[in-house]
């Protein structure tokens, strides 16, 4: 436990990483650097974009699987790293 804690603390250490959210794999969120209100508005919608995305993947090929997920908008950048009991969602400005 206290190697994710040192992960999370170096990844949100980096320029213009804005927040972290660690997620379980009912779309609860477990971990967050973030304010409550913010936190539950990101786990909430890309939860299910991360879950369709990962559907359509494989819908293309049933042996594939989703393993990253990035997001680029003007204002955020949003990176989400999927795993079979967790997401891990960081996001930072694009800018820096």
């Amino acid at each position: 436990m206290a190697e994710v804690e040192d992960t999370l603390k170096r990844i949100h250490g980096y320029s213009g990483v804005i927040g972290t959210i660690v997620v379980n794999g009912e779309g609860i969120p477990i971990r967050t650097t973030l304010d409550n209100s913010t936190t539950v508005q990101y786990v909430g919608l890309l939860h299910q974009l991360t879950m369709k995305a990962r559907s359509t993947v494989r819908d293309i090929d049933p042996q594939n699987d989703l393993t990253f997920l990035r997001i680029r908008s003007k204002k955020h950048e949003i990176m989400v790293a999927p795993d079979k009991e967790f997401l891990f969602i960081v996001i930072q400005s694009p800018s820096e």
